[in-house]
């Protein structure tokens, strides 16, 4: 039976752990709905737009709640400023990882290489957060969750080996930006849990702002034709507010006070989610590949969760 300290460390880190699962659920419409955006608006233009908005909804809760605003003040300068500039420049490489692919192959391709993050984000909680692990075990599942990303993000068969190298050579651009930015999401992650503070406050909003204002100013450069209709500022409505506002606010919760293993493991699900969530709402057919990569990934994420020993 767990000891008095035991079940209030369990029950304490049980709503900031769910909170994480709700993130990576709001996480797995961003890509059809970015999409469908980006179509109508252009990729820098919608980014700007969704940010601005999840950032403003969050501001305005910040502002009607005097005490969130100030405790968000008071958070660690190393958080506020080490952990902004690493959530800057992830936003940044995400757009530019997507506004640089020449084809919708590389756009593919280039969100494999993102989804790298939950491998890296685990394997800096076990470096940086000095997490008990069973090394074997987590690199097991790392390596069977990666390969079951890989497999569904190519279900419809366009993505290849050879099509990687060969459209890697053609233009590595788009690629190179997209690791950094899985690498930046990981440390973003795992330092949350370390220079933030474990109280309630959020810096989120300000984070939201500042990447609105880069990918504003990178939008500035480039012509983007946008078209707009109800179903666009719909679409917009709902991104901004919650996989970008609710969805990042409710990771960074979970970063700094949930159980981190956990939710970085089943955010192996992301990836399988949004291909699923992408084939219903912008009707792209589903291959069999996809249901394997699915099992791989779960199998993935169990591994991942048996190798913490915290």
């Amino acid at each position: 039976m767990d000891s008095p300290s035991e079940q209030d460390r369990l029950t304490g880190t049980a709503l900031p752990t769910a909170l994480g699962i709700g993130s990576i659920l709001m996480w797995g419409s961003t890509i059809a709905f970015s999409r469908s955006l980006a179509e109508e608006l252009g990729t820098l233009t919608s980014g700007a737009l969704m940010l601005g908005v999840g950032g403003g909804a969050g501001a305005i809760h910040l502002l009607l709640h005097p005490g969130a605003f100030r405790g968000a003040l008071k958070l660690p300068r190393r958080y506020l400023w080490g952990c902004g500039a690493l959530f800057v420049g992830y936003m940044l490489c995400f757009y530019l990882a997507i506004g640089l692919s020449h084809t919708r192959e590389q756009v593919i391709e280039a969100g494999i290489l993102n989804y790298l993050w939950p491998s890296l984000t685990l394997l800096l909680a076990a470096l940086l957060l000095r997490k008990r692990v069973r090394a074997p075990l987590l690199a097991a599942g790392i390596a069977v969750a990666c390969g079951g990303v890989v497999l569904a993000m190519s279900s419809g068969g366009a993505v290849s080996l050879s099509g990687f190298a060969g459209n890697l050579r053609a233009n590595a651009v788009p690629y190179g930006f997209a690791f950094t930015g899985a690498v930046l999401w990981a440390l973003y992650s795992a330092l949350s849990r370390v220079w933030a503070s474990s109280d309630d406050a959020l810096a989120t909003p300000i984070f939201l702002l500042a990447s609105a204002l880069a990918v504003f100013l990178l939008r500035l450069g480039v012509h983007e034709n946008t078209h707009w209709s109800p179903r666009v500022a719909a679409e917009l409505l709902y991104t901004g507010l919650c996989p970008t506002w609710l969805g990042y606010a409710f990771w960074d919760v979970a970063m700094r006070r949930g159980n981190l293993v956990l939710v970085a493991s089943l955010s192996y699900f992301i990836p399988v989610l949004s291909t699923a969530i992408s084939s219903l709402y912008l009707g792209v057919p589903l291959g069999m590949s996809l249901w394997i990569g699915c099992a791989l990934v779960v199998a993935g994420a169990l591994l991942c969760k048996r190798a913490s020993l915290d």
